[in-house]
């Protein structure tokens, strides 16, 4: 592992404006009113990296993934494993869309923590145990196709981190207030939950 380590058109087009306001607003000041979201990216967010630790593994990753315009193949190589299926220990290439969201958001938090990773990759096993035991499984889960996750931060709400991801455009973002996670992921732009 060579940049970090890892220790013990609108609905199903990728909006990427909304990302890249996002990453600009960030980069100017950064609002916890998401205010600058709207803003185009012009000479920021040159960087772009991403923070998370997995409470199942007891891994945490903090690495820069992006650097003027170009992916870091060994950076998204980490990130993928960090993300597997820890119960199968099956990994796939996580979609750099729901990375890039998944890093705005965090940027709109300004905050320092990483996020808690719930879920990333789901093997097609993990997801049909998992729906055999929960009604808010989804049967043909983004998930499955590395293009979700489900983060929680101890710093910021569930109302907090929603909106944040929300003001990015760019995908999916589910609100789950009484698990206190928030769902993110690269589909269709669209929201639910309370």
């Amino acid at each position: 592992m060579t940049n970090s380590e890892i220790s013990g058109a609108k609905s199903i087009q990728f909006t990427r404006r909304g990302v890249l306001a996002a990453f600009a607003a960030t980069a100017t000041v950064a609002s916890p009113t998401f205010s600058n979201a709207a803003g185009i990216l012009r000479g920021a967010g040159d960087v772009r990296r991403i923070r998370m630790h997995s409470g199942r593994t007891g891994e945490t990753i903090d690495t820069v993934y992006w650097i003027e315009g170009e992916y870091i193949r060994e950076a998204l190589t980490d990130i993928n494993y960090f993300m597997r299926d820890w119960r199968r220990d099956e990994a796939t290439n996580m979609d750099t869309r729901t990375i890039d969201i998944m890093a705005a958001a965090h940027n709109l938090l300004d905050v320092n923590e990483p996020y808690l990773m719930l879920s990333g990759y789901r093997s097609p096993a993990t997801n049909a145990m998992l729906r055999s035991r929960s009604r808010g499984v989804a049967r043909n889960s983004l998930h499955m196709q590395g293009k979700a996750a489900d983060l929680r931060l101890n710093s910021r709400s569930v109302g907090q981190m929603f909106n944040a991801a929300k003001a990015c455009a760019a995908g999916g973002v589910g609100r789950y207030s009484s698990s206190n996670f928030v769902h993110m992921d690269c589909g269709q732009v669209r929201t639910w939950g309370r």
